[in-house]
């Protein structure tokens, strides 16, 4: 009898154990909240972004590109001076310095996530990241190179850029060139795609945003900002008027009124249009607007609420939306910082 019982109790130890080790190696899936299902509708996570493989090298080669002075005409500036990495890739200026110390005449937009932008520029003008940052070099207020020629000159003097090209764009007859060059460029800038916590959340972990954060993402959607501001870069994609329902410098108390894409076409429908830029970042990356003319985020809200969607957003929405916003904070590894 006493047999028995001691083999019946190890076979109840043993089935206990068995089951608490299955217990904790299988998780449960535990269901999206609608909240969350809500936001899929507007919003993608970064993490489903796919990503060419760029070869090492080349990202290396941008990096320093991108952190070398040599890329203006005096040697003063950088294309790291206007879109600082180590402040979220902006200089918090409402307008930036150029070569000669001259302001530029548009405040600089972030260069994170900017590859993610369906179009660069304030008004739309470049294609891309590797387009984009031809720009600035042959901008005469920005870094002043007068022509391609003349900085392919100035990096082929250079033996460690000889060197460098030659790895990268082995195939090349002549590996320095202005279109490598904003290669380059672009391939590191590829590279500024951190994950923030709202990423967190549409990726399935509902705890990832608190309850204000969840009422702010709520007031988002249902104030209609999601109309211009959604993606995956929560932006970037449209060209809209700015002051769909008003004057938009009566509320932004601008110097000077920009006429946006009509500068570059000339065309009457272009007044007033300018890219709407991503949100990702941007507690980060005041002062705000085409021209840097509102310092305070709850503000920007605020005004947008007036002038694109024809509302008086509540100081309640405002703040909660604010605090979401928060959550579409995210810094670069430190390793891209220079």
């Amino acid at each position: 009898m006493k047999k028995v019982v001691l083999v019946m109790l190890g076979l109840a130890l043993f089935s206990c154990k068995k089951e608490a080790k299955e217990d904790f190696f299988v998780k449960p899936v535990s269901e999206k909240s609608e909240l969350q299902k809500k936001a899929d509708n507007f919003f993608k996570s970064i993490s489903t972004v796919e990503t060419a493989t760029i070869p090492q090298n080349k990202i290396d080669l941008g990096k320093k590109l991108y952190f070398d002075k040599v890329l203006s005409k005096n040697g003063t500036i950088s294309c790291n001076s206007c879109h600082n990495l180590a402040t979220f890739g902006v200089d918090n200026k409402s307008f930036s310095t150029g070569d000669t110390k001259e302001l530029g005449g548009r405040n600089s937009p972030s260069s994170i996530y900017a590859f993610l932008h369906g179009m660069q520029f304030w008004d739309g003008r470049a294609k891309d990241v590797e387009e984009q940052a031809g720009g600035p070099l042959l901008n005469p207020v920005e870094h002043g190179i007068p022509n391609e020629a003349f900085l392919e000159k100035k990096l082929r003097a250079i033996p460690e850029y000889q060197a460098a090209f030659k790895s990268v764009f082995p195939n090349d007859k002549e590996p320095i060139t202005f279109a490598n060059l904003t290669n380059a460029i672009g391939a590191f800038e590829r590279q500024l795609a951190p994950e923030c916590k709202f990423d967190n959340y549409l990726d399935g972990n509902d705890q990832a945003l608190n309850d204000q954060e969840k009422k702010g993402l709520t007031a988002f959607i249902d104030n209609g900002c999601t109309t211009c501001h959604s993606g995956v870069a929560v932006g970037g994609q449209l060209i809209q008027k700015f002051g769909l329902y008003d004057d938009y410098s009566k509320f932004t108390h601008s110097k000077k009124l920009d006429m946006g894409v009509y500068d570059r076409t000339k065309k009457q429908g272009d007044q007033l249009m300018f890219k709407t830029p991503s949100l990702r970042n941007v507690e980060k990356t005041y002062p705000y607007f085409h021209d840097g003319s509102v310092a305070s985020l709850k503000e920007s809200i605020i005004i947008m609420g007036k002038l694109q969607v024809n509302k008086d957003i509540s100081n309640a929405d405002a703040n909660d939306i604010e605090a979401f916003l928060k959550t579409l904070t995210a810094d670069v590894d430190a390793k891209y910082k220079g």
